[in-house]
């Protein structure tokens, strides 16, 4: 599988480190419940997906690919984090 990195180029996925689904937040404050939820729970869609890919063997960015989970097919990627205006 190949990931298109903004700043790399095509790379193999074996360059990178996939943390998951890119949907869920951090609940904030005290709730055990929510917390569970976010830690526990996930979707496991058929299709369209986002996903967080770190590139560890490249640039080190935190890259949103989506990807399709039916065929792995990697549909684009983007920064995870928009850059700043100088």
């Amino acid at each position: 599988m190949r990931i298109p990195c903004p700043f790399c180029g095509s790379r193999d996925s074996r360059e990178f480190v996939s943390r998951g689904d890119a949907a869920p937040v951090r609940p904030a404050g005290d709730d055990a419940e929510a917390m569970f939820d976010y830690v526990y729970l996930r979707d496991n869609p058929a299709g369209l997906f986002e996903e967080l890919w770190y590139h560890a063997q490249g640039c080190r960015n935190w890259l949103r690919v989506e990807r399709n989970t039916r065929d792995h097919t990697i549909v684009g990627a983007r920064l995870a984090r928009p850059e700043r205006a100088a």
